[in-house]
């Protein structure tokens, strides 16, 4: 018998299970949090208190890229959720852009994937644009903010940056105008 007919012999048995269960990179870290609103953003950063906060701005853009682009995408969010799993002290929020919108404008997020970096009364420590080749920047960012601190002062949040005003009347607290 020669080695090619034996390799036409091969079978394959495999089984499809359907499952409620979500993909592996739809999964979240326990410290990673999906913001959904303007009202959810704010509320997820005063919370936060003196805790290293770090925003990632992603969008839904998967499966209009070409394959190449959306399997660097792909790779960028497993390694943000390596990153928030291997650091259980820091939150970690996840906005999506194309629900977001008018928040992600007045924070000045024009290239995605993107991150802000919050601490308590400190506010906004940083923001850069990251691709796969400069994952080692949040790394290093990482290690720069992710040190003990003393705050003096309540959370700064967003800062003189009012995002009230852009919420759409849905995220808006009960009780305002």
């Amino acid at each position: 018998m020669s080695q090619s007919s034996s390799l036409d012999r091969v079978i394959v048995h495999a089984t499809v299970a359907q499952t409620d269960q979500p993909k592996w990179w739809e999964k979240n870290a326990p410290n990673m949090i999906d913001i959904h609103s303007t009202q959810e953003f704010l509320c997820a950063l005063s919370q936060a208190g003196d805790k290293l906060v770090i925003v990632e701005f992603y969008g839904n853009l998967v499966c209009i890229l070409p394959s190449i682009i959306s399997k660097v995408i792909v790779c960028i969010k497993m390694l943000s959720i390596m990153t928030a799993e291997d650091h259980p002290e820091i939150l970690f929020l996840k906005v999506n852009f194309d629900e977001n919108k008018p928040m992600c404008k007045s924070l000045n997020v024009k290239v995605l994937p993107y991150f802000h970096f919050y601490r308590g009364a400190h506010g906004q420590l940083e923001s850069f644009s990251c691709s796969l080749a400069k994952f080692q920047k949040i790394k290093d960012a990482i290690q720069q903010h992710n040190t003990a601190r003393c705050s003096i002062g309540p959370a700064k949040g967003v800062g003189d940056l009012s995002l009230e005003a852009i919420s759409s009347p849905i995220d808006k607290p009960a009780g305002s105008n």
